[in-house]
């Protein structure tokens, strides 16, 4: 179980990798195809979905799995 990251290519492509893998997934054109393939793994995975921006930052963050910190109510 490993969280998956979608990062950006210098290629101008975008890129599905599992934490600590040194190969991509999946690669898609669009950072919105990336974003759906790495989300179907994630849930399969129960793990985290990281989004990184252009420049490589976090932008976001979706839990599929044991959230260690569930919102109350």
């Amino acid at each position: 179980m490993s969280n998956q990251h979608i990062t950006p290519r210098s290629d101008g492509k975008w890129q599905v990798k599992g934490a600590g893998n040194g190969r991509a997934t999946s690669v898609h054109d669009t950072q919105k195809d990336a974003i759906n393939a790495g989300r179907d793994i994630a849930r399969n995975q129960k793990s985290e979905l990281v989004i990184h921006g252009k420049n490589g930052k976090i932008c976001q963050k979706d839990s599929y799995g044991n959230d260690p910190y569930p919102p109350k109510g």
